[in-house]
């Protein structure tokens, strides 16, 4: 018996791995993270498993459930949204089962913020613009921040930001990054990436707050700020130059002399 962790994705059916989607079609249990996994995907699972939707539930009731199925001997898929490693609330799951010895394993997912980037055909990292993301979040009524991961500390890096679980806190996101980005850094907001309904916000620092309101927005979207949303202008990249060489395209010789 085994407890699958799976990423299902931001919310496109067709964007989970294969082996996620052939472990929820194999397994007899299936606890699945509410409206946060597509229907389409939930619908693959047996005809005779026992399904739940685990959003009304607490830890203690979910690892009962797991429990029980694994006294039967049964697989269970607990499938979650995104990519299970990145605010999937998966590492408790693991450590209490870890205490009651109950095998397991994890299958990626697909992230917001790589779906978003796909979506917006945008390249996160850019030569002499950003060469590093930062996943990060701001301070919530369920989870605060570490020390020395405030927002305004990361800003200063001039990183591409992904900020997840934070549109609520919208005000203070743009209060903490306008003097490193400048009222005129590029912010995207993207909703529901991957849902019919999805929606991508273009603005900046200086008037995103406003578009925002106007939309209505108050959950499930994930800010990216950076000047890679934007460049105004950027090198190609060495990879492919001409004249860069590597154990794969090495170096040519010159023509042979007669």
């Amino acid at each position: 018996m085994t407890v699958h962790f799976i990423g299902a994705g931001p919310g496109a059916a067709d964007l989970i791995t294969v082996r996620g989607l052939n472990q929820i079609k194999a397994a007899p249990v299936v606890l699945y993270a509410g409206s946060l996994v597509p229907e389409a995907i939930i619908a693959e699972a047996a005809s005779d498993a026992r399904i739940l939707d685990t959003a009304p539930m607490h830890l203690d009731e979910i690892i009962d459930e797991i429990s029980a199925a694994h006294a039967q001997g049964l697989d269970v898929a607990r499938v979650h949204s995104g990519d299970p490693s990145i605010y999937g609330a998966v590492a408790e799951q693991m450590r209490r089962l870890d205490q009651l010895g109950i095998p397991y394993d994890v299958t990626p997912g697909v992230s917001a913020y790589a779906a978003a980037a796909a979506e917006l055909k945008t390249e996160l990292t850019l030569p002499d613009v950003s060469q590093t993301v930062i996943l990060t979040r701001t301070s919530v009524r369920s989870s605060s921040m570490p020390a020395g991961e405030d927002l305004s500390l990361l800003g200063a890096t001039g990183a591409t930001l992904a900020i997840h679980l934070s549109i609520n806190n919208l005000a203070k996101v743009v209060r903490d990054l306008t003097p490193h980005y400048g009222a005129d850094g590029p912010v995207i907001i993207a909703y529901r990436v991957g849902w019919p309904d999805q929606l991508f916000i273009h603005g900046t620092l200086g008037d995103i707050r406003g578009k925002v309101k106007s939309a209505g927005i108050t959950r499930t979207a994930l800010i990216l700020v950076g000047h890679v949303l934007d460049p105004a202008g950027f090198d190609d990249s060495r990879l492919y130059a001409a004249d860069h060489h590597h154990v794969l395209r090495p170096k040519k010789s010159g023509a042979a002399q007669s």
